[in-house]
């Protein structure tokens, strides 16, 4: 129940100061990120989280899942048609050279072996763009770039799912059997897609029934039933739940705009609930011991990371595109790492491979640094694009009308 307290405590001061978060730095995920390392064993104690608690992995799990099937319903086929070579660069060459990037920086700076490496490199290259709503969530803000964004987090993580569990499988004590685990790895893939693709389209062939039918007020219940079952069927099966989400999410959009339309206010909602769990409960494993466990060298892997790996690995990717070079450098510089890569890191360290726990310390560290550096970043950089106004959000249209009457003062006075 504590933890219940907590988390309404830091709900209700993320909510108040929303307004000042969406104009300056100040990040509502970092208040929950900051709540839970606040209340943990490391400071005040209130709250006793470990790595290995079931909690952890399920509010990760949770919130990953809700916020793909959101992500999937920003996913528009025809523009997707009309500009798939920018996604598909940043999936097909920038993220493989993210992955092998932070695998010889965690070998050659950290000193961990060459698989252990591999298995960081691939848990590493997923990022998040929740963590920069500020440039994917404003209308302002170039529509190619906040797509190339949004499919490229969208489908990184099912991408880098199948490469973890191989790397889990060579490093462990189960490396003898890598083939069996490709197999399944592969099964489980193709079950999340048909899933993903298979259940949205049956609901909306049911709506369509002269007898059946939702009423207007239940209306954005029905895609919240689908996702409600769909991840209960992936997690029975083992299907994979992250890719099956992020379809369902793309068919429904696709194939019933009016259901994507009336779920949107309740799933964005729902999504920033699971969202803010997690990061509570994140928060709660960075304590000081974690912090002081981490090498030197794993403190320099941690900065090239954000500040090298990700930049150069998709500004290579954009290389011959026709973004210009702001928006190449905002786009390369929001990777941040984000669920995909706590639950990947938390099966890590589940694994019980012989360096796992050093490798969880490196990717968790890794993790708060990019939502730090990331989600405070989002608000000023979005600001070049001239996002002066944002909507809904008290006291934003005069601060927009003070710009704006200051600006022509300085024209007149020119």
């Amino acid at each position: 129940m504590v933890l219940v307290v907590v988390f309404g405590v830091a709900l209700l001061v993320a909510v108040l100061l929303s307004g000042l978060a969406a104009r300056t730095v100040l990040s509502t995920s970092l208040l929950f990120l900051v709540g839970g390392a606040l209340v943990s064993d490391g400071f005040l104690g209130l709250i006793h989280i470990t790595p290995d608690s079931e909690i952890v992995s399920v509010t990760a799990d949770l919130a990953l899942f809700a916020v793909l099937f959101t992500d999937g319903m920003h996913v528009s086929f025809p523009k997707l048609r009309e500009n798939w070579r920018n996604p598909v660069r940043a999936l097909g060459l920038g993220m493989p050279l993210a992955f092998v990037g932070m695998a010889l920086i965690t070998h050659f700076v950290v000193g961990l072996d060459w698989t252990t490496s591999f298995l960081v490199g691939a848990v590493l290259a997923p990022t998040d763009p929740v963590f920069a709503s500020a440039i994917v969530g404003r209308k302002e803000v170039p529509a190619k770039l906040r797509q190339l964004l949004n499919v490229e987090s969208g489908i990184n993580d099912g991408l880098a799912l199948p490469i973890v569990l191989i790397f889990i499988a060579a490093a462990g004590p189960t490396s003898g059997h890598a083939e069996a685990s490709l197999g399944k790895i592969a099964l489980e893939l193709v079950l999340g897609l048909v899933f993903g693709v298979v259940l949205p389209l049956a609901v909306i062939g049911l709506v369509r029934f002269r007898l059946l039918g939702a009423e207007p007020k239940l209306q954005p219940l029905l895609p919240l039933a689908i996702g409600v079952i769909l991840y209960a069927t992936c997690h029975l099966t083992h299907a994979n739940p992250y890719l099956a989400a992020f379809s369902a999410g793309a068919v429904l959009t696709a194939r019933s705009p009016e259901a994507k339309t009336a779920f949107e206010p309740l799933g964005e909602a729902l999504a920033e609930l699971a969202k803010f769990a997690a990061l509570l409960v994140f928060g709660a494993l960075l304590t000081p011991q974690l912090f002081g466990d981490l090498s030197v060298g794993g403190y320099v892997a941690v900065v090239l990371a954000i500040v090298l790996i990700r930049p150069a690995s998709l500004l290579l990717s954009l290389v011959g595109t026709r973004f210009d070079q702001r928006e190449k450098l905002v786009a390369a510089w929001f990777g941040p790492k984000g669920f995909a890569s706590v639950v990947y890191g938390l099966l890590v360290l589940q694994a019980g491979i012989p360096r796992g726990e050093e490798a969880f310390t490196l990717i968790a560290v890794c993790i708060a640094f990019s939502i730090v550096a990331h989600s405070s970043t989002d608000v000023p950089i979005a600001r070049l694009f001239h996002v002066d106004e944002l909507v809904g959000v008290p006291g934003a249209r005069q601060d927009a009308d003070t710009a704006l009457t200051k600006q022509e003062s300085g024209q007149v006075g020119a």
